[in-house]
């Protein structure tokens, strides 16, 4: 007697072949993430140098944060980068003693601080990061503006995801 198996998703029958597609998708982005990340890491591991040679590449972060949002807690910057209160409290002081940032008494809760960038940080970061933004506009030169706008709101719309 011959028996019939339905393959399972993916494998076979009406379908797989999107199926396989769709997996196909995921797979590229998961390995296009990857290289980009690789990439990312070590951009900010460069930019946090030049920032300061004493500067960690993962508090370069903080400071793109700062100075993009402006003053904040620090417990509201460890929600916001996904890390625990002790890793937050660790960067803050790296780059406080390096006087990038300061802490200030939050004037909605007295018992509360601000971490907000000096002015020494903010003119380091700022030609840092103009530097960088001068690079970005180098290597995106041949793509169509709505292409550079497109790609930025779907970084976007992936962060905004990453959120949830």
């Amino acid at each position: 007697m011959h028996q019939t198996t339905t393959p399972p998703p993916g494998e076979g029958g009406p379908g797989a072949a999107q199926s396989r597609g769709m997996d196909q998708a995921y797979l590229s982005l998961e390995r296009e993430l990857a290289v980009f990340l690789r990439r990312a890491r070590a951009s900010s591991g460069e930019m946090a140098r030049e920032v300061h040679p004493e500067l960690e590449a993962a508090a370069y972060g903080l400071l793109v944060r700062l100075e993009d949002a402006g003053a904040q807690r620090a417990t509201d910057l460890a929600a916001y980068f996904g890390v625990g209160k002790a890793t937050m409290s660790r960067q803050l002081r790296a780059l406080a003693e390096l006087g990038l940032v300061t802490r200030e008494p939050d004037p909605a809760d007295g018992r509360a601080s601000l971490v907000r960038i000096t002015e020494e940080g903010r003119a380091r970061f700022t030609r840092v990061r103009d530097a960088r933004r001068a690079q970005y506009v180098r290597k995106l030169a041949d793509w169509d503006r709505g292409e550079v706008a497109e790609l930025a709101r779907l970084l976007h719309q992936l962060n905004t995801s990453a959120e949830q």
